[in-house]
């Protein structure tokens, strides 16, 4: 691989609700997972693989998912989907026939070989509940997925985090057996990234020795509000997605994520004028 970075784009909580609907009656998901596809579009050079990490409808009604196939039909990159909480796993299957899970039914999950990098997806969500828990045959998977090939540095991708974020209400919602995802993790060196979302915030933290992120949603953020007694609210905020980047190097080589702003910010200004001078 040259020197440049395997670029792996990271989407979650699209939210999309039937045709013409707006989430909590005043958030337009629809459009703002327009203007994400089309910034994923302009990317240049364009990632290798996008993956959406969960919620990808509001409520798992087919006609959400149809709605949802139409507005990512515009996307010129491959793209990975596990579920979330607000997800129906089979309505999810057979809005993405050609997903490579590795069963026909129970958990979604999934794995994907891009150039010199695992990408692992992890199926979180708990059908009828809003928190997240990994089903035993989904542990098992990733561990014997993880012993297969030493020598590769992998991506963890799943929905709900595996921390706490102090966003209390959020929380309560997390991966409730995230120590047994911590105990396969600490094992495998390997595993360079553990990618979440489900907070609608961007967060950076570490888990099981390994960088841990929650991926910004392309529409309306949960209130950053602190404490036992804040109530569960949301905020527009400025949309934004995660760009994880891969360099080759030693070992498992190194990773950095980038916060990508949604939206037209303009060309970008030079620093320098033409004869090298500081403007």
């Amino acid at each position: 691989m040259s020197g440049e970075p395997l670029l792996i784009a990271q989407i979650s909580d699209l939210h999309i609700k039937p045709r013409g609907e707006l989430a909590y009656g005043l958030i337009d998901t629809a459009a703002a997972l327009e203007r994400c596809v089309t910034h994923l579009n302009k990317l240049d050079p364009p990632p290798a693989m996008v993956v959406c990490s969960g919620d990808l409808v509001d409520g798992g009604a087919p006609e959400e998912y149809e709605h949802l196939k139409h507005l990512l039909a515009p996307l010129k990159l491959p793209l990975l989907v596990i579920p979330g909480n607000h997800d129906d796993r089979a309505a999810l299957r057979r809005a993405f026939p050609h997903q490579p899970y590795v069963t026909e039914n129970g958990a979604a999950n999934l794995s994907a070989r891009v150039d010199d990098v695992d990408l692992i997806l992890l199926d979180s969500s708990v059908p009828g509940e809003p928190h997240g828990f990994l089903e035993e045959p989904t542990l098992s998977w990733l561990a014997s997925e993880l012993d297969a090939d030493p020598a590769r540095p992998a991506l963890v991708f799943l929905h709900h985090p595996p921390f706490r974020t102090g966003i209390t209400h959020m929380d309560r919602q997390n991966l409730h057996n995230a120590d047994a995802l911590a105990a396969i993790i600490a094992r495998h060196r390997r595993v360079q990234l553990v990618a979440a979302g489900h907070v609608h915030r961007a967060v950076v933290t570490s888990f099981a020795g390994v960088v841990a992120t929650i991926c910004p949603p392309p529409n309306h953020a949960v209130e950053l509000a602190f404490g036992e007694e804040a109530p569960p609210a949301y905020k527009v905020e400025p949309p934004a997605f995660h760009l994880h980047a891969w360099f080759a190097g030693e070992e498992f080589g190194s990773l950095v994520t980038h916060h990508v702003p949604i939206g037209a910010f303009g060309d970008p200004h030079a620093f320098f004028a033409t004869n090298g001078e500081l403007l």
